[in-house]
């Protein structure tokens, strides 16, 4: 067990060393830093001697004349040594916001191309987590503790070597003290790491377990469940505070502890040093000087041991970081992309699906799509139907490439899927959700983002197309009204027309329409249909539907079950040859 423990340390210690590809871009500051920092510890190393001057030449020759220049020296170092560390402590400072804010753009880029599967096995609060906490844990070791364990090895270094320049017997007396120091700080340090460890996560379950309350806010309220979530919530913070409360326990031992046995040993060096005074071997200015250096030594210890174990944090920190980091995404950007031959096919349909397979890498032994060949002409209105979990869904989702088939081919206008680059791809697209998501933005902003480049007088336009002007106007800050989170603060049917302003605005080729009015109310209904039928003029579109209206005016309808296509015709052939057909329009249409 021993022996693992180090090379267990050296590993973690070792993750670190992949983030100084973070600071090279800015060695020049770190060059600055440095150069500061060899200063203040410099001009730190000689106030002993100013010490010893002052009372050598000051106190006890009883000179006017030389106390006054021996305190103007020691006014002048200190003065040196304001300077240094502010220069040290801006710039390593500096370092520390600058490299964190680069690795959490580098984090977040990285999370941004990630494959959809990798969330269905991964919690958002986790990533949150390592997108927030974990960075600024980085930043306080990069901007500070480095610092502080930088300058404390060269202070315990330049002291000892001082110590021994001033006093060999007093030093002796002092290198017999450390081990006394350093045993509590490695018994007591090493609980504490531990339990600030613990801590870190305890803090990281109260952030996920609030934040999906806060989420699902409406939920918890229309259960009356606000008093078992307090309950619940406080016992989750009351286990972080029993981590939290054992740490400091131990943190307390070990601050006692040290202080204890350090200033016990300045006093026994007090003792040796004050008899040598007395016995005239030894001068006042010396025995400062000296208990300047060994309260300086002791310091130093003190620090690099803290910033050790912080350290050890940092390393968890960017452990985890980096290993987000080295994730690659399952789907690919080709080498060589062939965008330049979407329209070179134009009697291709728009979308081939030939011998597709499919299965979800979380569900590898249930079948999402099966043998599915199917041709969408371009300009057609292509309708899917058929019973929950029969693959519609499913369908768009490889359509949009967020999951390749196993096997089998998707070609758009002749051109294999994997073939175009992902941008080219998806740009081809527009796609209106059941659930339309929006953004904690303005009005503005949500419809923008389906053409970041267009004017004003566009999103004005696009949301008149959508029915959303209207409503819009309404808002007490029209355009630019906050919405709150997910547009919070409007209806279902304010945000479907929102989303549907999205879609006209990014004038896709092809329109992708999950369900879009079901869960609608008539009144709503009736402005997204209307926004629909101007949107999916002169465009090929694929709708997943359930509502007899659009289905029965589609140019194709598509009738799948158990991932499978079971039929394709127009409505009236499907209600003629398809069982299935029949049985799903007595089900839901009948109402129509």
């Amino acid at each position: 067990m021993n022996t693992q423990q180090p090379n267990d340390e050296k590993a973690a210690f070792t993750s670190l060393l992949p983030i100084i590809s973070f600071i090279k871009p800015y060695k020049w500051i770190v060059v600055c830093a440095l150069a500061a920092l060899l200063l203040t510890s410099g001009v730190s190393l000689s106030l002993g001697q100013g010490v010893k001057f002052v009372i050598d030449h000051g106190f006890i020759a009883g000179s006017q004349s030389q106390l006054k220049h021996a305190v103007l020296v020691l006014i002048g170092l200190i003065s040196l040594l304001a300077i240094g560390t502010f220069s040290r402590f801006y710039l390593m400072s500096w370092i520390g916001e600058r490299v964190s804010n680069d690795i959490r753009k580098a984090v977040f880029n990285r999370i941004v191309t990630l494959h959809p599967s990798y969330f269905e096995e991964n919690r958002s609060g986790e990533l949150m987590s390592r997108l927030t906490t974990d960075t600024t844990l980085l930043q306080s070791i990069i901007g500070s503790s480095f610092s502080m364990a930088l300058r404390s090895a060269l202070m315990l270094i330049g002291g000892l070597a001082m110590l021994l320049f001033t006093n060999l017997k007093l030093t002796l007396v002092v290198v017999a003290c450390v081990p006394l120091v350093l045993v509590p700080m490695m018994i007591f340090g090493k609980k504490v790491r531990k339990l600030a460890s613990s801590s870190q996560s305890a803090i990281a379950d109260i952030s996920t377990y609030a934040g999906e309350i806060i989420q699902n806010i409406k939920v918890v309220q229309s259960y009356s469940h606000e008093e078992r979530e307090q309950h619940a919530f406080a016992k989750e913070t009351d286990k972080a505070f029993a981590v939290a409360k054992s740490r400091i326990k131990q943190r307390s031992f070990l601050i006692a502890a040290v202080i204890f046995l350090t200033f016990t040993a300045i006093s026994v060096m007090l003792w040796v040093g004050g008899s040598d005074v007395l016995a005239g071997t030894m001068s006042g200015g010396e025995l400062g000087a000296f208990v300047f250096y060994a309260i300086m030594v002791a310091m130093s210890v003190a620090t690099v041991a803290e910033v050790y174990g912080e350290l050890q944090r940092a390393a968890g920190a960017a452990s985890r970081l980096l290993e987000l980091l080295s994730i690659k995404s399952e789907i690919q950007n080709p080498i060589t992309p062939q965008d330049e031959n979407l329209k070179t096919f134009t009697n291709a349909p728009a979308i081939s699906l030939q011998n597709v397979n499919f299965n979800y890498p979380s569900r590898p032994d249930a079948k999402a799509l099966n043998q599915i060949n199917l041709d969408i002409p371009q300009g057609k209105t292509v309708a899917i139907v058929g019973p929950s979990g029969a693959g519609k869904t499913t369908l768009f989702e490889l359509l949009q490439r967020f999951y390749d088939p196993a096997t089998g081919e998707i070609k758009f206008y002749g051109v294999n899927s994997q073939a175009l680059s992902l941008n080219a791809l998806r740009d081809t697209m527009g796609m209106v959700a059941q659930n339309p998501i929006l953004f904690s933005s303005d009005v503005m902003h949500n419809i923008r983002y389906g053409n970041p480049n267009a004017t004003d007088e566009q999103v004005y336009e696009a949301a008149k197309h959508a029915h959303a002007d209207e409503f819009i106007q309404q808002l007490p800050n029209g355009y630019h009204s906050f919405l709150g989170e997910q547009g919070v603060r409007l209806s279902g049917g304010q945000k479907q027309r929102i989303v549907l302003a999205r879609a006209i605005l990014k004038d896709p080729a092809i329109l992708l329409l999950d369900e879009a009015t079901s869960a609608l109310d008539a009144q709503s209904e009736q402005h997204v249909q209307a926004a629909l039928e101007h949107l999916m003029k002169n465009r090929t579109t694929l709708i997943i539907a359930h509502r007899l209206a659009t289905v029965k005016h589609a140019d194709m309808i598509v009738v799948m079950e158990n991932a499978e296509i079971k039929a394709t015709g127009s409505h009236q052939q499907l209600l003629q040859s398809s069982p299935l057909y029949q049985r799903l329009c007595e089900l839901q249409f009948n109402k129509n």
